[in-house]
């Protein structure tokens, strides 16, 4: 059996060879193109790290399973039932322009669909968030390594991390909803990285994060790390991309949280 430990270091050196290829970022060399729907980006960047990620893994553990966001499900003829979930650059508008909150985030989860480890490393922040299960959540800065315990219950000036989606008609909603949303809160930070949000309230810096439509590989490995760091997490219940994935709607419709239990109730069921 493999224990989390055995896995989180095998996802931390992913999650590295994933944020070294960023860490090259040229502006001359973005090659950005849009996914769809507008502010939905992807760059050569995007790409290049996913393979790196997906190398690091393959190379290391053959028979996992393997969903990321460029290059989809990758699964073996014989799969241990391990199953990694990769978003190679969470912050792709940030990346493209120059602002520092994006990052490499790879998870892994069992078979039951339970997550094991978790590793969002942000290279223009100097940053790496890590956390396996039972094992607690962790932030590796400057050389120091420093145990995450979430936000200070309790303190005044308490804010709010959030996002918005790019359909006009759900970022509709979102603004309707945004001033129940906010009470009890002094201010709102909206970064345009989820996974770097999750971390953030893992280490204390956001009181709560909360979000609407996000796919599986944008709160994988952050929710661990805010878990592990005694937050009380709402996971989305979505189908499984070995199952084709969750529905447009049934993403949209779900939200991902994190905060100090004290705040549990402020978001919508």
């Amino acid at each position: 059996m493999t224990t989390p430990t055995e896995l989180l270091a095998v996802a931390r050196d992913a999650a590295a060879a994933g944020a070294r290829v960023l860490a090259t970022r040229n502006g001359d060399a973005l090659q950005a193109s849009n996914k769809g729907a507008a502010g939905d980006w992807v760059t050569a960047f995007d790409v290049a790290a996913e393979h790196a990620v997906r190398d690091v893994i393959s190379a290391a553990r053959p028979r996992d399973s393997i969903t990321g966001e460029e290059h989809g499900t990758t699964r073996p003829d014989q799969p241990t039932g391990y199953r990694w979930s990769i978003d190679p650059l969470d912050g792709t508008t940030n990346f493209i322009r120059n602002i520092v909150y994006y990052a490499t985030s790879v998870a892994v989860a069992d078979s039951d669909g339970v997550w094991l480890a978790g590793v969002v490393d942000a290279p223009a922040l100097g940053r790496v968030y890590y956390a396996s299960r039972g094992g607690g959540a962790w932030l590796e800065e400057g050389g120091r390594v420093t145990r995450l315990e979430g936000p200070v219950p309790g303190r005044p000036g308490q804010i709010l991390a959030t996002g918005f989606n790019y359909d006009a008609g759900v970022r509709a909603e979102q603004a309707a909803q945004f001033v129940d949303l906010m009470q009890g809160f002094a201010d709102v930070r909206r970064l345009g990285s989820a996974a770097l949000d999750l971390c953030l309230v893992a280490d204390g810096t956001h009181d709560a994060f909360g979000e609407r439509g996000l796919n599986e590989h944008d709160f994988s490995a952050g929710a661990l790390i805010a878990e592990e760091a005694g937050c009380w997490v709402r996971r989305p219940r979505l189908a499984s991309p070995l199952q084709g994935g969750p529905s447009d709607q049934e993403r949209l419709d779900a939200w991902t949280c994190a905060a100090s239990l004290e705040l549990s109730g402020k978001f919508p069921l």
